[in-house]
């Protein structure tokens, strides 16, 4: 009787780790998915503030070629300023896509001059913002890609379980608006 008892518990406590095991598994699991997304937003953002920190220098240097172009330059402004503010990932995103739009709209300002393309100091600045550019792609990319893992995970069996148990919800994937799909137009 005694013998069966001590099997009885031995059975018990091994169960009882397995599952304390797998529950701490799964979890730690979610968790580390969750802190990815942090760390791969955090360099979007990296790349954000470098290109918002050169728009201004570019904006001022394309000012003198087209003072007429009031318009773009206001909405680059405003785009700038909506981003410093934005408090949310998903503002955050909504608001660099509209940045995106307006810089894109003042480079087909840029067409028109080209004079200024030729300009060593626009050059300079426009092979940084595009390298700029470039790194805000991959680190989107980088952002997305873990925002899936994430999300498939707490989608699937038993991430779906412990989701609903710990409050782990859906991440906001970056994605750009339907308006910054289309290729912009360019006329000389």
């Amino acid at each position: 009787m005694k013998r069966n008892l001590i099997i009885a518990l031995v059975v018990i406590v091994a169960v009882i780790f397995l599952m304390f095991s797998w529950v701490t598994e799964n979890y730690n699991k979610i968790v580390t998915l969750k802190e990815n997304i942090d760390a791969k937003w955090a360099q979007v953002e990296n790349q954000l503030k470098r290109r918002n920190d050169l728009i201004p220098n570019l904006v001022n240097t394309v000012k003198g070629y087209a003072k007429h172009e009031k318009e773009i330059f206001t909405g680059i402004a405003e785009a700038r300023s909506k981003l410093a503010g934005a408090g949310t990932i998903s503002d955050k995103i909504k608001a660099s896509n509209e940045l995106g739009g307006f810089l894109s709209r003042l480079l087909m300002v840029v067409e028109r001059y080209p004079d200024l393309k030729a300009n060593q100091n626009f050059s300079q600045l426009m092979h940084e913002l595009s390298g700029t550019e470039n790194r805000i792609s991959v680190e989107r990319m980088r952002y997305n890609n873990v925002v899936r893992d994430y999300n498939m995970t707490i989608k699937r069996f038993p991430g779906r379980l412990f989701a609903l148990i710990f409050g782990f919800t859906k991440a906001t994937y970056f994605e750009i608006e339907e308006a910054e799909k289309k290729a912009p137009k360019v006329e000389f």
